[in-house]
């Protein structure tokens, strides 16, 4: 008798359904199970406002994880840095598959490079992390707050009301958009965000039989490294909306974790901390909130407009 179907619960945009059909394939390779994608529209897919002001943290996440809970798909696929960083009750990260680039790209008019827009120039993005390092490398820049799907974003750069937009290296790539970009960002620049090119497979905890499946899928080397970013950006009690980049490497002996956190919003050179942590990779969790407790004992939660 034929296995039933996996039901894969994904987001309905370009890049989610991309993600999801890489995932699906994989999954289907790996268990020899077919997958079915269910299409789910979440809040944040239907929203204009910036995430800032719908609550950020979950907003991508919350409408999927209803749908394993409630048994209307068997698993989900998120972008990991979209995730937020407490356990949710009675889900189980299965697998987090080897990240794509990390980086930051830049997608801009007349192939013009970072380095080359002119004063003034407006460049979008809908990310107060790369806003706030955007002002920091380049203060002279107009950096525009922007939503929507990379459809929508370099739209606005092709008809000529920004000059340039910021993206996600690997949602360009899932998508096979990668020759519209015209600079890449050297993650030591612009760090990323922590996740950033990660994909989450999550299903029930109770399904022990289909974790162990998608386990096949689970790539240790970057599941301790997000480990890592993710502690980090727990203990910093920052939500994927906060102007806080955190980027680890990780190989079968050394881990190696990198943060900041970038003031927003202010018309000044903005100010930042950045520090960096090394050990074992057993040890990511600890490695993630030693360097948090370090950059808040500089004052890292002012610069997140906290009060201390």
């Amino acid at each position: 008798m034929t296995a039933q179907a996996l039901r894969l619960g994904t987001r309905r945009s370009a890049l989610a359904l991309a993600q999801s059909g890489l995932v699906a394939r994989a999954v289907t390779e790996a268990t020899g199970r077919r997958v079915e994608l269910v299409e789910i529209t979440t809040h944040g897919d239907v929203s204009r406002e910036a995430l800032t002001q719908i609550g950020g943290t979950g907003v991508f996440v919350n409408a999927l994880r209803d749908a394993l809970l409630d048994g209307s798909v068997d698993f989900a696929v998120h972008s990991l840095k979209d995730l937020p960083t407490a356990d949710p009750a009675g889900l189980a990260l299965a697998a987090v598959p080897e990240r794509e680039d990390v980086r930051d790209v830049l997608v801009a008019r007349e192939q013009l490079k970072f380095a080359d827009l002119s004063p003034g120039a407006r460049v979008g993005t809908g990310s107060p992390r790369r806003a706030a390092q955007l002002r920091l490398l380049r203060q002279d820049l107009e950096i525009v707050p922007v939503r929507g799907n990379v459809d929508t974003r370099v739209g606005y750069v092709a008809k000529g009301e920004l000059d340039a937009v910021v993206l996600a290296y690997a949602g360009l790539s899932r998508l096979g958009r990668l020759g519209e970009v015209t600079d890449y960002f050297d993650p030591n620049a612009l760090l990323p965000a922590p996740g950033q090119g990660a994909l989450a497979l999550e299903c029930r905890a109770a399904d022990g039989a289909l974790a162990a499946q998608l386990a096949a899928l689970d790539h240790g080397p970057t599941r301790a490294a997000v480990r890592a970013e993710r502690a980090l950006l727990a203990a910093l009690e920052a939500g994927c909306s906060a102007p806080v980049g955190g980027y680890a490497t990780a190989t079968a002996d050394e881990l190696q974790l990198t943060g900041t956190v970038t003031e927003a919003d202010t018309p000044d050179a903005p100010r930042s901390i950045r520090m960096s942590v090394t050990g074992a990779p057993g040890e990511a969790e600890r490695l993630g909130r030693e360097l948090a407790a370090r950059m808040l004992d500089q004052g890292a939660a002012g610069l997140m407009g906290k009060k201390t």
